[in-house]
């Protein structure tokens, strides 16, 4: 499974299904909820990279605050404390940062 399909699948587990863990390949990772705000976050390995997933915020000021608002699901992946990516309502748009740092297709 490339890495995008990985975010894909991390977003569908976590925020489509609604569920407690995400299960990657023969690995699974709990999802988390911050209290505060209520959102989800999962943190899970690919490869020898550490990825964590957080829901979108609709309470901030961004363009994809805005869709959140509107309903849709979006979750920010990071990777070595960059934003490397979001999945909004299953699609994936890599940042600049995926080639930064040199992450595989």
């Amino acid at each position: 499974m490339t890495l995008g399909e990985t975010l894909i699948l991390a977003w569908q587990q976590s925020l489509a299904d609604g569920r407690e863990k995400v299960d990657l390949g023969h690995e699974s990772y709990p999802v988390t909820v911050f209290r505060a705000m209520k959102l989800r976050s999962v943190e899970f390995s690919y490869g020898e990279l550490r990825i964590i997933g957080i829901e979108q915020n609709p309470a901030t000021s961004s363009q994809w605050a805005a869709r959140a608002r509107e309903g849709a699901q979006i979750m920010q992946f990071r990777c070595k404390g960059r934003y490397i990516a979001n999945v909004c309502e299953g699609k994936l748009l890599r940042y600049p940062a995926w080639r930064a740092l040199a992450l595989p297709d």
